[in-house]
């Protein structure tokens, strides 16, 4: 499959420089279901890298365990994009 379309995606969402940018950008493109479905999997990430049972992680965020489960996966074989982000994120936190 050509990976011209999602690099050309990729670039649109990298030269957004604000949260608020980021998130109406998302809101146009994406389906509410899919927002939802995208926001899930971001909110187990550190729940996950934290080592905190999956079960646990149901209870507190109400993501399903299979969500949990694929992100789990994603985690340990996937192109490390969350682990990136996340790295990203609290480098930024923690300067401010």
């Amino acid at each position: 499959k050509d990976a011209a379309p999602l690099t050309a995606l990729a670039q649109a969402l990298a030269a957004l420089d604000t949260p608020g940018a980021v998130r109406a950008f998302l809101e146009d493109l994406c389906t509410p279901a899919e927002l939802e479905a995208m926001a899930d999997r971001w909110r187990v990430v550190p729940l996950l890298l934290k080592g905190v049972p999956y079960r646990e992680i149901h209870d507190l965020t109400q993501v399903s365990v299979t969500t949990i489960g694929r992100v789990a996966r994603t985690l340990e074989r996937g192109a490390g994009g969350y682990a990136a982000a996340l790295r990203r994120q609290q480098g930024r936190s923690a300067a401010h």
